[in-house]
């Protein structure tokens, strides 16, 4: 029997959709996106692996999903998945999990779908303040085709690296109960520590949008920026699984530090070693612990001497997590 889905034609209308998108109820329609779900591309890559394009309200275009099905998913008709959301960082996209990783062969024979939404050229999965909803895709528009055409169950997971695991931990803490566990790996869970905000707008600039398209300015919209900062909800993760990883990098602060922030703001940013790059956020996932520890919210964490700001590193934390991402996931380890 083909593991390749069936993909639903009938439903309610686009306009219907996108109307309940907007007031922020898409997924709750129990058949909102099966109308939705005729108009999805479907591309197959391999036995298990699928990308979607998928008509998004959001962001006004149609936006790519990867997707990696159970080995017995055609066999199990009469069952629903839980789902591992994994989200990629800046100036990469929606392939990297697939590319970089043993994503496809470490799930084998593991009872999930994995989900590889696309956050734009930044991957910073948020609201924007000018320009497009990725909040709202990733959370509402993605989970309900899955729902409607791939027989995801709600159990939820989040995982990402860098700004994906800014996202990760976002998603997590202004959606309480929405996931059972959330994973950063080098990400910006507080976006606010020292230097940070340079960094994020930086990680904007270097794609050619405006700064201040993001979340405005972080002085004059320090409100917004408080509303999208993981750190200042992290109440809100109490009871969600979390794991929380970063290196040190190869930086020993002083004046190397100054001299890398300096070229990220003259918009070098593309250039800075991973060693380097991984020195500078260090601190906001290091600020995001210690806000947690004051919580006395549970996080398994992983605060790692050197490494770099790149995938041999993410590798070996998402293998390290999969403990903590499978027990809330109700999977064997």
């Amino acid at each position: 029997m083909s593991d390749r889905p069936s993909v639903p034609h009938r439903g309610l209308s686009r306009r219907t959709l996108a109307k309940a998108a907007a007031l922020g109820i898409a997924g709750a329609l129990t058949g909102a996106w099966t109308a939705s779900a005729a108009d999805v591309t479907v591309t197959q890559l391999g036995p298990r692996t699928y990308d979607l394009g998928i008509p998004s309200a959001a962001l006004g275009r149609t936006a790519p999903v990867r997707i990696i099905l159970p080995t017995s998913y055609a066999a199990r008709p009469d069952r629903t998945w839980p789902v591992l959301h994994l989200l990629h960082g800046a100036h990469d996209d929606y392939h990297s999990w697939t590319r970089e990783t043993d994503i496809e062969a470490f799930t084998a024979g593991r009872d999930l779908i994995v989900a590889m939404p696309d956050a734009g050229p930044t991957g910073i999965p948020t609201r924007w303040k000018s320009g497009p909803d990725y909040e709202t895709f990733q959370l509402q528009e993605v989970p309900a085709v899955l729902r409607a055409a791939y027989r995801a169950s709600t159990v939820q997971a989040v995982a990402g690296v860098s700004t994906g695991g800014y996202g990760a931990m976002a998603h997590a803490a202004r959606h309480p109960g929405t996931f059972v566990a959330a994973a950063s790996y080098s990400g910006i869970p507080d976006t606010l520590v020292t230097r940070m905000p340079v960094i994020v707008q930086a990680i904007v600039g270097r794609e050619s949008l405006n700064p201040l398209s993001l979340w405005g300015d972080p002085t004059r919209d320090s409100a917004t920026w408080q509303d999208f900062n993981p750190l200042a909800r992290a109440s809100a993760l109490r009871g969600t699984a979390l794991y929380v990883s970063v290196g040190t990098g190869s930086l020993t602060g002083g004046l190397g530090t100054i001299l890398a922030l300096a070229q990220i703001i003259s918009g070098g940013i593309g250039a800075v070693l991973p060693g380097v790059l991984e020195s500078l956020v260090a601190p906001s996932t290091q600020s995001f612990v210690a806000t947690l520890g004051q919580l006395g919210i549970p996080a398994t964490q992983h605060l790692y001497q050197g490494g770099g700001h790149q995938w041999s590193d993410w590798q070996r934390e998402f293998t390290a997590s999969w403990p903590v991402l499978a027990g809330a996931l109700g999977l064997p380890v």
